[in-house]
């Protein structure tokens, strides 16, 4: 299985090289210059060696000077140029790659990208992509100059004496086969190498965000141990990897070593015998060294070449998942009303463990739906549902009517705002963070919806303002100034359905009423749905919906709930 996909894998990459066709065609053309230059240089060596020796023929040494130089001087160009264009093709197809993993990753379905980790996604897009360069880098200069000079040394050896090739031929298959059978054993463990180093990028990732967590706990010294269990087991496996693949050099020297001393006896021996020349000797074994070499270059290429056909494995791995498919043909109106409804809905994370068994619900447009229950009742899965983020199993959920199935996620989220628990800005300024869902929103457009979510004020403290760049998510800033700069990313898309996530969580009790305030003005006219731990938040509600398991178990508004003495009037008396 593992040398199918080695296989499979090696195609792929040669298939989107083949896209750069023009490039390709003159580096190849380049290599095959600098190989038959390489190669005619011991030819010239040889007929100089001759004339040296024979007097009478000293005459041929100023052209065979001349020539030499010219040949030299030409491959030096070529050996110049060819890196400069095999640089500009593997840089390419890197960068057209990150590219289309990045682009992909942003179409795939959120139920894929949970499947890996954040620093594991990382490693991929940027150790293993740059590890993959170096070993295509390796392979245009090294393997593929090394592959045709093999190619052709044997040929014009060949023409020189056949018996002598023979002997070369005869001993080769044997280096081969040791390259081939140390390569096949050290693929494997540089596989799990690239794993270990996407859990250890994980592991970093995950401790530096938590870090004041961390420290909140005193859990350093857990967190140390598991660093060094992760970091112990990248060196093991890096080791093997790295130990496999390195076997091959000297093997092959060997083997190779073996070969140039066992031609220069033969060849000591038909010189004395007025079979072969001096200058014939010379060049062969010339031919020699320059057919071993390779093998030497090559054998060192292997562990990159590894490496890389695994780094380029887990990037396809992500290529190869299926984006979401967009084949919906209608849309909703501008004057979309925003009446909600959940029929017969059917959902799990995982198709033996469902969460949701017949979900049923309608909200009537313009009212203001509170979300409460336990935690794991099934909450914020029924804004992934609604959002699209995931899709529901059995059922339909319908907007105005139309099953939002039936519509593109992007005409569906146009129709939505959103603001999270969770607070991120991107490292920009203040304007461009708040115009993120709008970025042509004018400064004007956007002071306006800062106001109205209680922000402008301390913007206004901040350096330069609305120019003020924030870098690192925005660290310079506290958590609750983070979280009014989000809340006013929704006032300037003004929506025509809002979803509050614990919104107001991270803001103190005053700003939170102002808020507030700001959020019912928003809200006016608008179907919202309100996610809250905290129930003072929600008791204005025109409908609070009691979820436990993912089935809705009470609903009503805050005084039909509390007169039941249900679920609800316990959660309600057990915070006041």
């Amino acid at each position: 299985m593992k040398a199918r996909n080695q296989q499979t894998t090696r195609q792929r990459l040669v298939s989107d090289m083949l896209e750069y066709c023009w490039l390709l065609v003159i580096i190849l053309l380049g290599t095959v210059l600098q190989v038959g230059l390489t190669v005619y240089l011991p030819v010239l060596i040889g007929q100089a060696v001759d004339g040296v020796i024979s007097p009478h023929r000293l005459s041929i040494i100023p052209p065979l000077l001349v020539q030499m130089i010219f040949v030299i001087a030409l491959n030096a160009v070529v050996q110049w140029i060819n890196p400069l264009l095999t640089n500009r093709l593997i840089f390419s197809y890197i960068t057209d790659l990150r590219e289309k993993v990045n682009h992909h990753l942003n179409q795939l379905p959120i139920a894929s990208i949970d499947r890996f980790g954040v620093g594991d996604l990382v490693s991929r897009v940027t150790a293993d992509s740059e590890q993959l360069t170096n070993g295509l880098l390796m392979i245009f200069n090294q393997f593929l100059v090394g592959i045709l000079t093999i190619i052709v040394t044997i040929l014009t050896m060949a023409k020189l004496d056949l018996l002598m090739v023979l002997i070369v031929l005869v001993l080769t298959p044997l280096s081969l086969l040791v390259a081939r059978f140390i390569a096949k054993k050290s693929y494997t463990f540089f596989q799990e190498q690239t794993k270990a180093r996407g859990a250890q990028t994980q592991f970093v990732e995950e401790a530096f965000n938590q870090e004041t967590l961390v420290q909140v706990f005193n859990a350093q010294p857990q967190m140390v141990e598991h660093f060094k269990n992760l970091n112990h087991h990248y060196a093991n496996v890096s080791q093997k990897a790295v130990f496999y693949s390195s076997t091959v050099n000297p093997t092959t020297r060997f083997v190779n070593a073996i070969i140039y001393a066992l031609l220069t006896g033969v060849g000591a021996f038909r010189i004395i015998h007025g079979n072969f020349t001096v200058g014939q000797l010379v060049t062969f074994l010339n031919y020699v060294n320059q057919y071993t070499k390779p093998f030497n270059d090559i054998s060192s290429v292997m562990s990159e070449l590894q490496s890389a056909l695994a780094c380029a494995e887990r990037l396809y791995t992500i290529l190869d998942l299926p984006a979401q498919e967009e084949n919906q043909h209608q849309s909703f109106h501008d004057n979309l009303a925003g009446q909600v409804s959940f029929e017969h809905v059917a959902f799990g994370y995982e198709p033996d463990k469902p969460l949701m068994k017949d979900l049923n619900l309608r909200i009537e447009a313009g009212s203001k739906v509170a979300v409460v229950g336990p935690t794991g009742a099934g909450k914020s899965t029924l804004i992934n549902l609604l959002m699209r983020f995931y899709d529901i199993d059995k059922g339909e959920i319908a907007i105005d009517g139309i099953a939002i199935s039936q519509v593109t996620r992007q005409n569906l989220r146009d129709q939505i705002g959103m603001v999270l628990q969770e607070t991120w800005l991107k490292s920009a300024t203040v304007h461009d963070n708040i115009a993120y869902g709008n970025p042509s929103a004018s400064r004007e457009e956007v002071i306006t919806a800062a106001k109205a979510a209680n922000a402008h004020f301390f913007i206004k403290q901040l350096p330069k303002g609305y120019d003020t760049y924030l870098s690192d998510g925005g660290a310079s800033l506290s958590q609750g100034q983070r979280q009014l700069i989000t809340i006013a990313r929704v006032f300037l898309k003004n929506p025509k359905l809002l979803i509050l996530d614990e919104a107001t969580s991270s803001i103190d009790t005053r700003t939170e009423l102002l808020v507030q305030d700001a959020f019912d003005s928003l809200m006016e006219g608008k179907t919202s749905f309100i996610i809250a731990h905290r129930l003072s938040t929600i008791r204005n509600a025109d409908v609070i919906l009691v979820m436990v398991q993912g089935d809705i178990v009470e609903h009503g508004n805050h005084e039909e709930l509390m007169a039941k003495k249900g679920i609800y009037y316990q959660m309600q008396t057990a915070q006041e």
